[in-house]
């Protein structure tokens, strides 16, 4: 399912491509300012809570680090108090020492595996939303650049329709209003088919 900001960007690049170019321009367009701000306000307020959302996601790096570390604090409590169990037990005292090194190294290992899992994950999801939210802008960015292009192009057929209307009207306004030229050859043409020709 799509966010708000993706449909918001599709109705924008509706809008943008709905629009008429302006006269005489080819890279402005006519947009309706209630309209459009009305979009670009609805934008604005839910950017900053996808962006929140993904701060917040960022800002669990701290969150599972801080468990991870307390994973790990409480794993070495756990072999202390095992290990002072156990060399508190005067006849086994060797057996108990070796027993407790070797929990002791475990619980640190284990700490460490904990710490950097939590660090890569934390790491992944940050570069994750940083990505989600380049991409968006990105395509936000192509929106505007195609959307700029197509008005161009309506703009130019424009142009060029009119030309074709204005040199169709000149020729029928020349037909209206004949030159003086135009009068007398045709005045000769029909006194020669009538064959009423003054001979001096």
């Amino acid at each position: 399912m799509s966010s708000r900001i993706e449909q918001l960007i599709d109705e924008i690049e509706e809008y943008i491509e709905s629009c008429k170019p302006k006269f005489m321009s080819s890279t402005e367009i006519i947009v309706n300012k209630d309209e459009i701000d009305e979009l670009i306000r609805e934008l604005r307020m839910k950017t900053p809570d996808e962006i929140k959302r993904y701060q917040k996601i960022i800002s669990n790096k701290e969150a599972i680090l801080n468990d991870a570390r307390a994973k790990a604090e409480a794993l070495i409590n756990e072999a202390t108090v095992h290990t002072n169990e156990l060399i508190n037990e005067h006849e086994i005292m060797q057996q108990a020492y070796a027993q407790a090194n070797e929990v002791v190294t475990m619980a640190t290992r284990q700490a460490q595996d904990i710490l950097d899992n939590a660090t890569i994950e934390a790491n992944n999801v940050r570069t994750a939303a940083m990505q989600y939210m380049d991409d968006m802008l990105a395509h936000l960015e192509n929106i505007i650049v195609s959307s700029t292009q197509t008005a161009t192009n309506h703009y130019e057929n424009l142009i060029g329709s009119l030309n074709q209307y204005k040199d169709i009207i000149q020729a029928n306004r020349s037909e209206l209003h004949p030159s003086e030229e135009d009068m007398e050859d045709a005045a000769l043409e029909n006194t020669e088919e009538t064959g009423d020709i003054d001979v001096m």
